[in-house]
């Protein structure tokens, strides 16, 4: 991996939540930016970002006009950033996902940057790295194809980012469980990640030129999920959970050992109790 000065066009399938924060950083720090957006109401609010905005959903009624608007966001842009979850749709993942390949093929992307997560791992006791994933009839195993699906084609190079839960700005982790009864997996470790830090490691991925990687991305802080959303719900002065006395249950713990060894990124908000007054 190297830095270099050049700075390359980024198209950001996906402007939401994590989406518009990355591709407003991309602009600032100088990156030509296009982005899709699936609400005709937001059009006006990427272009007063300084990205080029573009009106795009992906399903079933994918059509050829969308195509031609997907091909038109991505002509010139040296790199892709994917950020679109699954849905529940009658397609499955990998399906949703075939007309951006052909497009990426067609357009000549180089790079893509896939935004991904960590229920692809299995909820087992015990820590996960890279090579954990495992492959199920569940919906989690239709993401796993879908990064099959990009990481093994010629044409360009893909770098999986799998995220941890979200959390930050308009998804505060006080409301995730605020007031809920009867509440399992009192001692299972929380995997999170603040907003903050999902928009500094893809930028620094995209710095580093960081092709052909897989990441976790996760705070390396681990509460558990008792004391992490009790302190949540306080912090946001709401009811706290109630989780059930007898349920010694635990859960994964995700690594990101891997990102930090590679990347030398060093998270903003790792100490998720800190995280919770930002």
């Amino acid at each position: 991996m190297t830095t270099d000065p050049f700075l390359p066009t980024i198209a950001v399938l996906g402007c939401g939540w994590l989406g518009l924060p990355l591709a407003k950083a991309l602009v600032a720090a100088g990156h030509v930016v296009t982005g899709s957006t699936t609400r005709p109401s937001h059009l006006l609010k990427l272009r007063d970002a300084g990205i080029t905005p573009y009106l795009l959903r992906l399903g079933p009624e994918f059509t050829q006009t969308d195509d031609d608007t997907l091909r038109a966001m991505l002509i010139g842009a040296d790199v892709l950033v994917l950020n679109v979850p699954p849905r529940k749709t009658a397609s499955t993942y990998p399906d949703l996902l075939r007309p951006v390949q052909q497009a990426i093929a067609a357009c000549g992307v180089r790079h893509i940057l896939f935004v991904s997560s960590t229920s692809v791992y299995p909820d087992e006791p015990r820590v996960m790295t890279e090579v954990d994933a495992v492959s199920t009839a569940t919906a989690s195993s239709d993401l796993l194809r879908a990064e099959s699906n990009f990481i093994q084609q010629s044409h360009w190079l893909t770098t999986v980012v799998r995220f941890g839960g979200l959390f930050g700005p308009a998804r505060p982790p006080g409301r995730f469980l605020a007031g809920r009864q009867d509440v399992p997996n009192a001692q299972a470790p929380v995997n999170l990640i603040h907003l903050d830090d999902c928009v500094g490691l893809l930028m620094a991925i995209i710095r580093q030129q960081a092709w052909g990687y897989t990441f976790n991305a996760c705070a390396d802080h681990h509460p558990t999920r008792q004391e992490f959303y009790t302190a949540a719900a306080a912090q946001l002065h709401t009811a706290p959970p109630i989780f059930r006395a007898d349920d010694t249950s635990s859960g994964k713990t995700i690594s990101s050992a891997l990102m930090h060894k590679s990347l030398k990124y060093k998270f903003l908000h790792n100490n998720l109790f800190e995280a919770l007054k930002a």
